[in-house]
């Protein structure tokens, strides 16, 4: 059953959406709309309580997230279809939650999937890569993120999710969000690699040696995942290899993290969303991955990602010329868009100090 305090974040954005999640009272919900309400009729639908409750937090997200109507009519579609509005600790092979989402595909972790906040901003992560998503025929674009055996069953529901839409929408309509100049290529999700297919970028440093001064790190998965990248050095680049002879650049960063005990998603668009942000590089720590736009990508949804190892230094799989190299993090300063944490200390701490 989901947190009937959460409802109280329609009206808030995004920030406020997870404030909510803590401090709000019941009496900011309205009558009868969250878990343990009556069931109520919404155009030619009942609807019960507990789906009441989860559509208006799967609205909530888009409006805090200032996206347009249309997402949350899609959102709430492709929530009819796989799981009725219901927060499911079930389903097909390890699928979970509103969505059906799978942590074996890079969604998340199952105790995420549940959270109906989470799941509903990783629908909607996945939603904003389909190129021309808010303007696709009623099916498509749920069916692009989704990618379901059974296509044909998210357009039916679009008017009944048009309904709930409009009932706990807040504020005027927003418009689509800018996706950056350039078009990136998608990469399938359940197949991964790197968009620009390679291309960091290079420093003044010997490419497949480290310098005899580096100290690994002393945290126990950091160090893993350091000390992995660094035996990688000299392998061939091979887009959508994942190891243990050859990788790209996002096969690497799992690879390296699978090695350290830790699963990540698969490509350098989902990657960008596992672990927490880091604030700045003064901030950053050995293990944490480096995005940036690469040959193909932007900085909404940048190409390349590479590990910074700690002392000023970044391995990646740069490219097929130069397979997986060691480089310079001055050379990266100026191109990293994110920067995510996976494990490890504090946000704030300076490893380099």
């Amino acid at each position: 059953m989901i947190p009937a305090l959460l409802v109280g974040a329609v009206l808030l954005s995004m920030t406020s959406v997870f404030a909510a999640a803590a401090s709000c009272s019941p009496s900011g919900l309205s009558a009868g709309y969250g878990p343990g309400g009556v069931t109520q009729q919404v155009g030619d639908h009942p609807f019960t309580a507990e789906q009441l409750t989860n559509a208006q937090i799967i609205v909530a997200v888009a409006v805090g997230r200032k996206l347009p109507k249309r997402a949350a009519v899609l959102a709430l579609a492709t929530a009819m279809v796989e799981s009725e509005l219901r927060n499911v600790a079930y389903g097909d092979r390890d699928s979970l939650g509103l969505f059906q989402q799978r942590p074996s595909m890079g969604w998340g972790s199952p105790s995420q999937l549940l959270d109906p906040v989470y799941a509903a901003g990783k629908f909607y992560d996945a939603l904003l890569a389909v190129p021309g998503w808010h303007t696709k025929p009623p099916g498509e674009a749920e069916q692009a993120v989704q990618r379901s055996e059974f296509p044909e069953r998210y357009g039916p529901r679009e008017p009944a999710a048009a309904a709930l839409t409009a009932k706990y929408w807040s504020g005027p309509d927003n418009p689509v969000p800018s996706s950056g100049a350039d078009v990136v290529l998608l990469v399938e999700l359940a197949f991964g690699g790197c968009p620009d297919k390679g291309a960091g970028e290079l420093g003044e440093v010997d490419p497949k040696k480290l310098p005899a001064d580096f100290a690994l790190p002393t945290q126990q998965q950091q160090r893993a995942a350091v000390t992995y990248v660094l035996a990688k050095l000299g392998r061939p680049y091979v887009w959508g290899a994942t190891g243990p002879d050859s990788f790209d650049c996002s096969g690497l960063m799992m690879a390296a993290w699978a090695h350290a005990g830790v699963k990540i998603s698969r490509t350098t668009y989902t990657q960008m969303y596992d672990g927490v942000a880091v604030g700045s590089l003064a901030k950053v720590q050995p293990g944490d991955m480096l995005f940036i736009p690469g040959s193909d990508g932007t900085a909404a949804r940048p190409g390349h990602v590479g590990m910074y190892i700690g002392h000023g230094y970044v391995v990646d799989a740069y490219d097929t010329d130069h397979g997986v190299i060691l480089t310079n993090l001055k050379s990266w300063e100026s191109k990293i868009v994110a920067i995510r944490r996976v494990v490890g200390g504090q946000v704030g701490e300076d490893p380099r100090s």
